[in-house]
């Protein structure tokens, strides 16, 4: 129940952002100024809130679970996203693009406020980890298969570790520093970290809303291996994810974490790094759409079937 009472509210945050498109009240410049805000202060502001001044203590035990947890999830999700493009016989040149969709979730935009709703700080304080993991795997691993499979090559790619140095994980460590250490945090500071983090939900599902509103409906439907993708994304591998996890994880709030992590939908990041290097970012923009409207219906649906 809570589940779905959370995915009604973001919904009519994302109808809000509609309503923006649709009165001329938003448009792409407000939209990306949104984005930045929401990526480079507001979302980092949220995860370092979860380890400040935080009464919640997690044992080492769990902390060690939840990162064991992630390095299988994602190294699960690698496999699959391998495997997918072959079973759903998409063209090859579009082969990275369907991998990217397929590993990397909506964990900033959707998945943050989820969490926070449901489980509270300590379970994002497990996101934390997840959310290190997707900065470290999209910046390396994300961007050498979108690049490998494209047909222009894009942008050559270089690794540098400048990369990996992004007001997101930089989060990551101070609320982890803040968590372990018990820093009492001065009060103007904490709330001014605190309402700078508020902004994560309203403004990412209005963007998010805004998006959405610029896509065709029937032009993501009438792709059956698109839609066919989307519904194993948001379906399938929970189905099959959450029993294996199930016996292994005893802890709810871990497990629902991951619940999360994998039922998101796919993250705008994918559609950038497509633009970026050579991928096809018409079919990571409809992917993202299409996804994230699934969503709406998937996560409560499976959340309660699965009791997360």
């Amino acid at each position: 129940m809570i589940l779905l009472q959370q995915m009604f509210v973001l919904f009519l945050l994302m109808m809000v952002g509609v309503a923006c498109r649709k009165t001329g009240l938003m448009d792409d410049r407000i939209s990306k100024g949104m984005s930045g805000m929401v990526v480079n202060f507001a979302s980092p502001a949220f995860l370092i809130t979860a380890g400040m001044n935080s009464d919640d203590v997690v044992p080492n035990k769990l902390l060690i679970q939840c990162i064991i947890a992630c390095v299988l999830v994602y190294a699960a999700i690698i496999l699959i996203a391998i495997a997918l493009p072959h079973i759903l016989r998409i063209k090859k040149s579009s082969f990275g693009t369907y991998r990217v969709l397929t590993i990397f979730s909506n964990i900033g935009f959707m998945g943050f406020p989820i969490i926070s709703a449901t489980y509270g700080s300590v379970g994002l304080i497990y996101a934390a980890f997840f959310n290190f993991a997707f900065n470290l795997l999209i910046y390396t691993y994300g961007i050498q298969v979108m690049q490998s499979s494209s047909d222009n090559g894009g942008e050559t790619y270089r690794f540098s570790l400048k990369k990996l140095v992004n007001p997101g994980v930089a989060a990551v460590f101070i609320a982890l520093f803040l968590y372990i250490s018990r820093v009492n945090v001065p009060v103007p500071i904490a709330d001014a970290v605190t309402h700078i983090g508020r902004l994560t939900v309203p403004m990412s599902m209005m963007v998010i809303g805004y998006s959405l509103s610029g896509m065709r409906l029937n032009t993501l439907i009438t792709d059956y291996k698109l839609l066919l993708f989307a519904l194993i994304k948001q379906f399938i591998i929970p189905i099959i994810g959450i029993p294996i996890l199930k016996l292994f994880i005893q802890d709810p709030t871990l497990l629902g974490v991951c619940f999360i992590m994998i039922s998101t939908p796919s993250a705008t990041m994918c559609a950038m790094i497509a633009q970026l290097y050579g991928g096809d970012d018409e079919t990571a923009s409809k992917a993202i759409a299409l996804t994230t409207l699934i969503s709406v219906l998937s996560i409560p649906i499976l959340g309660g079937i699965f009791g997360v």
